[in-house]
């Protein structure tokens, strides 16, 4: 019950209720230490005190709000201390110690660089602990996409995970349920109630995964853009700022790249294509964006390990390729077997000729979400095969009625929704626009 002493009274007298931190939040209000750890404790113990309805209105508070550095600190050791924290220090393989780095994106629209990315850092001698989700509103999620691969798993014992990492050194798996459970259940909440764009939710999100995982050092992958969560530039370095300080603070030695989400990364959009495009990188070709973000989130990584390499030489020598495949095969995936391929595909053209000026990656991710490879509520099941082709980038030039997009999707009946999102997805002009860079900008400590 909402007692009629007002928040302080009430926390000064060892009583909080759920009701009283909502308020605190809504009226603009730091959230005090003992309300942080009293709000994530009940919730993570499975509506304890705190029930779904009432969890939304605090993070649409917190959306609308903010929260202080301080708060954000909390909150994210709060999410950590709601379950047990791993560790990697005993990694041994031939009597060395492995060295653990580990790598995080904030989401775009084919944003498929973690699966060519941990195998090829391992390959170099590092071990890659990969703790990865599933979609998130329009973006696409790591775990379904692996999915796509026939008897791949997402679920791994934490015991098996460790061997992997000293017999292969990288592994990509769900988080188990007892890492952050807290967040477990706020990430599902977040891609539900609108407030996934929140920084404060979004830091504490990752880092508490991230620092309870165990690994020694991170590179973030903080996006910005149309199919990014956050839009400008300016957004996605005080994401950066905010992590890597969590993380630095954490003893998790930590640094990021801000990337360029207004144009989808690479030519598809969706599952299993996105696995194929994966492997073609690992094959030492596919698309040059993500064959240049690889590489230089690979030397980031490599970088914060100790090592001074050249990653591009273990894609060019097939040794990212051998470990991709032992990574797929030690969690029960075949890395041989043919992916699904959608039963029913659909094309739009060019309606105009010239060159290709934009592709919106927010329409692309929404297209393809509509086709089925993304879910609207917490738990859906999502198409391996659903998804989009990009047959035209920036800077090149189309004829009318070449192809612009493929649809892929088993159920036809998803097209024309599709379709209404990619119609305004491309502009066609006389002369290629100014080309923006990839790559943005870094964040270290005290940069």
């Amino acid at each position: 019950m909402d007692g009629a002493g007002g928040d302080g009274a009430q926390e000064d007298a060892g009583i909080i209720d759920t009701i009283s931190v909502i308020r605190t939040k809504r009226d603009g209000a730091e959230l005090s230490d003992a309300q942080i750890d009293w709000v994530i404790d009940r919730y993570a113990r499975e509506h304890a005190h705190v029930a779904d309805e009432q969890m939304s209105a605090l993070l649409m508070a917190i959306l609308l709000r903010g929260m202080s550095r301080r708060e954000i600190s909390r909150w994210t050791e709060a999410m950590i201390n709601s379950g047990r924290r791993m560790d990697f220090s005993g990694l041994r393989r031939d009597g060395r110690r492995l060295v653990t780095v580990d790598k995080h994106s904030t989401g775009g629209v084919g944003d498929k660089i973690t699966l060519p990315l941990a195998p090829l850092v391992a390959s170099f001698g590092v071990a890659v602990p990969q703790l990865s989700g599933r979609g998130l509103g329009h973006t696409g999620g790591t775990l379904d996409k692996l999915e796509a691969i026939p008897g791949w798993r997402a679920e791994i014992d934490p015991d098996d995970m460790v061997t992997q990492l000293e017999q292969v050194g990288a592994v990509i798996c769900a988080a188990g349920g007892d890492l952050a459970p807290a967040d477990r259940r706020l990430y599902a909440l977040r891609d539900v109630t609108a407030t996934v764009e929140a920084i404060p939710l979004l830091a504490s999100s990752i880092m508490s995964k991230k620092i309870a995982e165990g690994t020694g050092a991170l590179v973030l992958d903080v996006k910005f853009g149309t199919g990014a969560f956050l839009k400008t530039e300016a957004e996605s370095r005080e994401l950066a700022e905010t992590m890597v300080e969590l993380g630095e603070s954490a003893g998790v030695r930590s640094r990021a790249l801000l990337t360029d989400m207004n144009t989808p990364l690479g030519r598809t959009a969706g599952n299993a294509l996105e696995v194929a495009e994966s492997v073609e990188v690992l094959a030492g070709g596919g698309p040059d964006d993500v064959v240049e973000l690889t590489l230089a989130l690979a030397r980031e990584m490599l970088d914060a390990a100790g090592l001074d390499v050249d990653p591009a030489v273990n894609l060019a020598n097939g040794k990212a390729m051998d470990v991709w495949r032992a990574m797929i095969t030690a969690q029960g995936g075949d890395p041989e077997a043919p992916l699904p391929q959608a039963r029913h595909t659909d094309t739009v053209v060019a309606e105009a000729s010239g060159v290709v000026t934009r592709v919106d990656a927010w329409d692309v991710g929404i297209a393809a979400w509509r086709l089925g490879a993304g879910r609207a509520v917490p738990g859906e099941k999502v198409q391996a095969e659903a998804g989009i082709t990009v047959h035209a980038k920036p800077g090149e030039r189309v004829r009318r009625g070449d192809p612009l997009f493929t649809m892929h999707t088993r159920t036809p009946e998803r097209f024309a929704a599709a379709r209404a999102s990619l119609a305004t997805a491309v502009t066609v002009g006389d002369a290629p626009s100014e080309r923006t860079p990839l790559i943005a900008g870094r964040v270290t400590v005290g940069a």
